[in-house]
């Protein structure tokens, strides 16, 4: 007799979606603690701060957009260049985007729209490793856990700037790169999965050697990457019909 799987509801999945996000929220806290010192440092407010993570919620672009602003200073043209530092960072985007593309298939603009704004590296990698099981539901459920850990850990983190003479000597910039670490672990499917790696971080390291104050080695590594996965897809499913 074949066993019956019972679809899960919202609310299990909803919880499911909270319960995998805790590694990485543990990861995600320090980082955003972090984040906040340094806007302290730059001048900006822990209102200042509220609004970007609520309002951007991308930490690479709130990193740039916080060295900029504790460079040039509040003004029109570094406000200009905050901007231009965010979209630039966040161009990746557009492509982790696209990959979900087949998983948000069938659900209204505007839903999928609004979805798509919580979308950060760690709620993408999360959602690909669900695989076709992701569920609105799931993806909420990570997205409202990692959203409220963020607000609130560099809210603090800017209360608590003037406490800390050198954030970065206390090492919690390195906890976001040990979840990075982890969850490309997850993606690890033998020697097959290494060419894109190795296309990417290549892209990225050359590009940053060139220009090492920019961000465009983040855009680099992306392009690259996600170029040798393609053409690696469409070498793989050509080779039985060779």
């Amino acid at each position: 007799m074949e066993s019956i799987t019972i679809p899960a509801s919202p609310r299990q999945e909803f919880a499911a979606g909270i319960v995998h996000c805790l590694p990485i929220v543990a990861g995600a806290v320090p980082f955003g603690f972090l984040l906040g010192s340094l806007a302290a440092k730059a001048g900006l407010s822990a209102l200042d701060m509220g609004l970007m993570s609520a309002l951007v919620f991308a930490g690479s672009s709130q990193f740039v957009a916080v060295e900029l602003l504790d460079k040039n200073g509040s003004g029109g043209s570094a406000a200009l260049a905050v901007v231009g530092a965010i979209l630039l960072v966040n161009l990746r985007h557009l492509l982790m985007g696209a990959t979900l593309e087949p998983r948000f298939r069938g659900i209204p603009r505007a839903r999928a729209g609004l979805a798509l704004f919580f979308m950060t590296d760690e709620q993408w990698a999360l959602a690909l490793r669900r695989g076709p099981e992701l569920t609105l539901a799931y993806w909420y459920g990570v997205a409202a856990t990692l959203y409220l850990a963020w607000l609130t850990s560099t809210v603090a983190g800017t209360l608590a700037g003037a406490l800390i003479a050198d954030p970065a000597a206390w090492g919690l910039d390195f906890t976001f790169i040990a979840v990075f670490l982890c969850l490309l672990a997850g993606f690890w499917r033998g020697v097959g999965s290494l060419p894109p790696w190795l296309a990417s971080a290549a892209a990225a390291l050359a590009v940053h050697a060139l220009s090492p104050g920019g961000t465009w080695h983040i855009i680099a590594g992306a392009l690259a990457g996600g170029a040798v996965a393609a053409v690696q897809a469409k070498w793989q499913g050509r080779a039985p019909n060779a």
